[in-house]
């Protein structure tokens, strides 16, 4: 699903965010829908605000494996703090980083190829890889979201 679709998807499910099912996710579905803006802004200002002449690749087995199968294992990763939603998430907020997200995907394919982003477990990872990652990440939530939802 192409990255606009995703946002999308998350702002169609705004209605259901206080939803829960401790079976599938500590977090409700506001909490999912928050850190995967937040993944898709910060990863996307990274990239914007990237040296291309820094890029320098690198071997990653982690890279390599999660790449190649195209998904996330789940409860396997901790969001770090910069992408970790707060304890009150406000439709406001999620409003607001909403419009960011599509602003700042819209204008990603018009970067250098060699604009990066440095992953904190898959290392260094150029503009067509970091829009791979932040797809894999968001449809990852995506799919948590539509299995609380399930119930």
């Amino acid at each position: 699903m192409p990255l606009l679709q995703q946002i999308e998807f998350l702002e169609k499910v705004i209605p259901s965010a206080n939803k829960i099912n401790l079976s599938v996710s500590d977090k409700r579905v506001d909490w999912h829908i928050d850190h995967s803006l937040k993944v898709i802004i910060y990863t996307s200002k990274a990239l914007i605000a990237s040296n291309p002449e820094d890029y320098k690749w690198k071997f990653n087995k982690w890279r390599f494996i999660i790449f190649i199968k195209g998904s996330f294992p789940r409860g396997k990763a901790k969001a770090p703090k910069r992408v970790t939603p707060k304890e009150i998430i406000t439709t406001t907020e999620i409003q607001e980083q909403l419009a960011e997200a599509k602003e700042l995907v819209i204008n990603l394919k018009n970067l250098p190829k060699k604009s990066n982003f440095e992953h904190p477990i898959f290392g260094m990872l150029k503009r067509d890889k970091s829009i791979t990652f932040i797809g894999m990440h968001t449809q990852h939530h995506i799919n948590i979201i539509n299995d609380i939802l399930k119930v």
